[in-house]
């Protein structure tokens, strides 16, 4: 998947960025290709977003780091035990999730954070291979609107189910048959909903809490020792 061209657009601007820095990471090389998933293999939470940041997950090759949403996400997993530290800065910083795999509706960071229709039916299949990969899968929680539109669409797609006229919402459980993951909506943690209080640390680990009723999903607290689990990214081929 990290080798995938298939949109040029979004190869453009990702490269693009990768070469003119922002003078703040003039010194780091950037990532600049599609973003993988990142997470516990045997993860029973999916927590989807929209797309890589262009100087975020672009620059840094991990999904929700190296930007202020990610600095948001990773400390409220932290603080509901799914992470075994409050921050994500770069590949090499010990970072593990447990219970918990992060992926992105759209791999590659796209300009204005607004990926085409095309573009997003491209990446469609990495979504679904990774909802395929995770066998323990029972609850996807969905932050925004676009991620929820993606994983309704990719929902039905591997269910065989009817148009679904499911609407977005913060909170919102959809509960859509036996065998099919638990679908919960929150608002992105974006700057602009966070710093507005759109979305509240309270609100969103109050989301998250609905994702742990499932007895299947980690409780295990932040601090305790736990037998270590190796977080990985995936790597998705399309046939």
């Amino acid at each position: 998947m990290v080798n995938c061209r298939r949109c040029s657009r979004l190869v453009e601007y990702r490269e693009e960025v990768a070469r003119k820095k922002r003078k703040e990471f003039v010194d780091w090389e950037y990532w600049g290709r599609p973003v993988p998933g990142f997470g516990d293999p045997n993860a029973s939470l999916l927590i989807v977003g929209l797309a890589p940041a262009a100087h975020g997950g672009n620059r840094t090759g991990r999904v929700f780091t190296g930007d202020r949403s990610g600095d948001f996400l990773y400390k409220a997993l932290y603080k509901m035990g799914l992470a075994n530290q409050p921050t994500s800065q770069n590949l090499e910083d010990g970072l593990e999730l447990k219970g918990a795999y992060v992926t992105a509706a759209v791999k590659c960071a796209p300009p204005d954070n607004k990926p085409s229709t095309e573009e997003t039916t491209n990446c469609s299949a990495y979504l679904a291979s990774e909802i395929d990969s995770l066998r323990d899968l029972k609850t996807i929680l969905c932050l925004g609107q676009f991620a929820f539109n993606a994983v309704i669409r990719t929902i039905q797609n591997k269910y065989n189910l009817p148009r679904l006229s499911a609407k977005f919402g913060h909170g919102r459980v959809l509960r859509l048959g036996e065998g099919i993951p638990l679908i919960i909506c929150s608002y992105h943690p974006s700057p602009r909903n966070t710093q507005t209080g759109k979305l509240t640390e309270k609100m969103f680990l109050s989301v998250l809490r609905k994702t742990l009723r499932d007895p299947k999903i980690a409780r295990n607290k932040p601090r305790l020792a736990v037998r270590k689990r190796v977080s990985y990214h995936a790597q998705f081929t399309l046939p």
